[in-house]
């Protein structure tokens, strides 16, 4: 069964850190495109990184850019999302999705499996 499991959340002030971490089971990460997605009360869902397993180029929402690094560790079947400097903007549910294609597509509707996702709080 494959899986994917998010964990790491948590309540932080501003300007804290938080690393999130996204554990596969059943399947080699390596082998899939990794975006990590966030979804805010009363808002869609949006893209914010995303990692390819074909080159391991990175991309960024602007709104994440210079401030989060997502990185993954294949030893570990995990990738990291490194969120720096958060902001209570950054308040949502955070998931990551697996894409089979060695590209990042830039496309929600191409990350087949999903994790359950974990709260992320930034509060005073």
């Amino acid at each position: 069964q494959l899986q994917l499991v998010e964990s790491g959340g948590g309540l932080v002030q501003p300007g804290g850190s938080l690393r999130l971490s996204c554990a596969a089971s059943g399947f080699t990460l390596d082998a899939y495109s990794i975006g990590w997605f966030r979804q805010a009360p009363g808002k869609e869902r949006e893209g914010i990184s995303c990692i390819s397993s074909r080159d391991g180029n990175t991309y960024y929402a602007d709104s994440v850019k210079g401030r989060f690094t997502v990185s993954r560790d294949n030893a570990k079947n995990t990738v990291y999302l490194q969120m720096n400097s958060l902001r209570p903007g950054d308040t949502a549910v955070y998931y990551c999705a697996a894409d089979r294609r060695n590209y990042c597509s830039g496309y929600e509707s191409t990350f087949g499996y999903w994790g359950q996702g974990t709260q992320v709080a930034v509060s005073s």
